[in-house]
This record gives structure tokens, C-alpha cells and sequence, in this order.
């Protein structure tokens, strides 16, 4: 099985792209080669027991998509993206990745032919919902995004939905939570503050909480999010017909909680490192967003998380990334 990571450099593409190698397979086939893509340079994973080409492109730009395709991939996973924060600040650049980029892909699939038809997992966004909200989204909530990230995520679903219909691929979109505790530096993000009081002051750090501390947001984990774009390659999606967006399990808390959490699992002092400073931008944003789920269509597919607790979220990322340990 040849697999095409595009967006390898991210959090999520590496974190993926480190299971799929110490696996060796995807659900019952061996992986046969295993081509990274990204803007900037994918790093090469030690230890691959398969052939690793790493390619760094801009996907969107015009003719880059074919040459990454031409190799028939049997699974695509599509991470590339520019993140809600920038794609709401910049117009231009969000709609030329994040929709003409993914359309271009899309077209250069259809354009091998020859029977060609890859597995693609599309990470989708739970930006597509957009208020006013129900208690819970359920699965049958209708999609009105309140941003532009969110609106050009709705539309690429429609577009694989479609090209799988005609054949072309057989594509299936998964609504990823906001990925919490994300390792690494602060991004551009609008959700980013959700990790950032945590990761911060769990490494001695300061951490700026731009809301209020009523917030309710959806969360999983890396783990999980991983385990997520692992079930959506291997699983029958003939029984999923041609409603192929889902929105994906997690834990909805509050952003108290979550810093109720963190005293609870590192320390009052730990807790004490986040500083309240309101920012009218990101309040506009995170206002728009869903805040609860009931996501039943897809834990009856077996999408599950390995967290049951925000208390879980943080223990994870200090075994994950921490190493076991952080600044008291």
C-alpha cells in the first residue's frame, strides 16, 4: 500500500506519520511506501521500514497537485490547510489553499484515471456548524459557518461527497475537534489559546486566555485524533452511503474546567501561570463555534477517543510529550 500524507510537517501529520511507520501497515496491508508532502520540508521518520519520499510544494499552486498523484496512491490523507485564525485574516490565501488547493487535488485524481479511485480522508472542521446553536449539534444540524476557514471547509466536503459519488475517489470527511493539548509553539489558529493554557504553564511558562472563562469548546487529544484518520482509511464506507462528513467524538468543557483541570493535575501554581487579557478579535470568532456534540452517527462507525476527562487531555500530553514530567 503507497500512502500520501499532504500537510506531513503539521502536528498531526508527523504524529501520524510516526504511527503509520512503527505499524508498518494501514488496518490488514503493509505499507509499501509512504510519500510526505508539505510546504515546508517534511522531516524524514528514522527507523521506516518502507521507502519514504518526502516532497516540499505549495499543493495550491497550479500544476503541483499531478505530480502527486501521477504515483496512484492507494490512501490520501489530506491535512493541508491554512488554520481558521489566518484564513479569517487573510481571504485570499485561505480560499486559494483551502478550497482551490483541495479542488485542484481533486481534479488531478480524476485526471489519472484508468479505474484510479484512493481512499481520501479529508480532515474537516467542526467550523462548518456556525450559531445559533442547539444544546447538543446532532448529526442531522445543518451547516452555516460563521467564518470563512469554516465555510471553505463545508465546501470541500460537498466536493469530495460529489467526486466520490461520480466515482473519481472513495473520500470521506472527518469534523476533528479542536486538537488539545497540541505540542510544540503557539500557530495561528483562533482555538490555539486552548492549548496554550495548558502546554505553557505546564513548561514554567505564562499563557494569555483571551475569553472569558465560560467558554465551552470540543476537544480531543492527538491520540485520539490520530486513532480518528486511522479508522477513517481502513474502514467500509459503503455504509456510510453518501453522507461522507462526520463529526468526530470528544469531550466538551469549559474553559474554567479546563483550568480547574490543570490545578487538579499539576498544581495550583501551575494554574496561576494564566493570564486573563480579553481580545475582541478571538471573542468575535470563538462566539460562532459549536460548543457541544452529540455525535452518534460516528461512534455507531467506531470512531471512539481514549480520553474520558479533561484531567485525562493533560496526563496524555505530560506522558506524550513531557516525558513524564514539567515545571512545578
Amino acid at each position: 500500500m503507497h500512502i500520501l500524507i499532504l500537510g506531513a510537517a503539521g502536528m498531526v501529520g508527523r504524529k501520524l506519520t510516526e504511527r503509520l511507520v512503527r505499524d508498518g501497515r494501514l488496518g490488514d496491508a503493509a505499507i509499501t511506501k509512504l510519500t510526505l508532502q508539505d510546504v515546508v520540508a517534511p522531516a524524514k521518520p528514522s527507523g521506516a521500514a518502507m521507502p519514504v519520499d518526502c516532497i516540499t510544494c505549495d499543493f495550491a499552486e497550479p500544476g503541483a497537485a499531478a505530480p502527486l498523484v501521477v504515483g496512484r496512491p492507494d490512501t490520501i490523507f489530506h491535512l493541508a490547510a491554512i488554520v481558521s485564525g489566518e484564513a479569517e485574516a487573510d481571504f485570499d490565501k485561505g480560499y486559494r489553499i483551502n478550497l482551490d488547493g483541495t479542488r485542484q487535488l481533486l481534479e488531478a485524481i480524476r485526471a489519472v484515471g484508468g479505474g484510479y479511485r484512493p481512499r481520501m480522508v479529508f480532515t474537516s472542521s467542526i467550523a462548518v456548524f456556525g450559531a445559533p446553536f442547539h444544546e447538543k449539534i446532532e448529526d442531522e444540524f445543518f451547516h452555516t459557518p460563521l467564518t470563512s476557514y469554516g465555510t471553505q471547509k463545508a465546501i470541500c466536503e460537498l466536493l469530495i461527497t460529489d467526486f466520490s459519488r461520480r466515482g473519481f475517489l472513495d473520500g470521506i470527511s472527518i469534523r476533528l475537534p479542536t486538537v488539545c493539548v497540541r505540542p510544540g509553539r503557539p500557530n495561528k489558529a483562533a482555538s490555539g489559546f486552548f492549548s496554550n493554557i495548558i502546554r505553557e504553564p505546564l513548561n514554567g511558562e505564562e499563557a494569555v486566555l483571551p475569553v472569558a472563562e465560560d467558554v465551552r469548546h470540543w476537544h480531543a487529544t492527538p491520540r485520539s485524533t490520530v486513532g480518528f484518520l486511522l479508522h477513517a482509511g481502513t474502514m467500509d464506507l459503503v455504509q456510510m452511503g453518501w453522507r461522507r462528513g462526520l463529526t468526530m467524538p470528544g469531550l466538551s468543557c469549559t474553559v474554567g474546567e479546563q483550568i480547574a483541570a490543570l490545578a487538579r493535575v499539576a498544581g495550583s501554581k501551575v494554574a496561576a501561570r494564566v493570564r486573563r487579557e480579553p481580545d475582541p478579535t478571538i471573542i468575535g470568532i470563538v462566539a460562532g463555534w459549536p460548543r457541544d456534540f452529540s455525535p452518534v452517527r460516528a461512534r455507531e462507525l467506531g470512531f471512539t477517543t481514549i480520553e474520558k476527562t479533561f484531567d485525562d487531555i493533560i496526563r496524555i500530553h505530560i506522558e506524550d510529550e513531557l516525558q513524564g514530567r514539567f515545571v512545578s
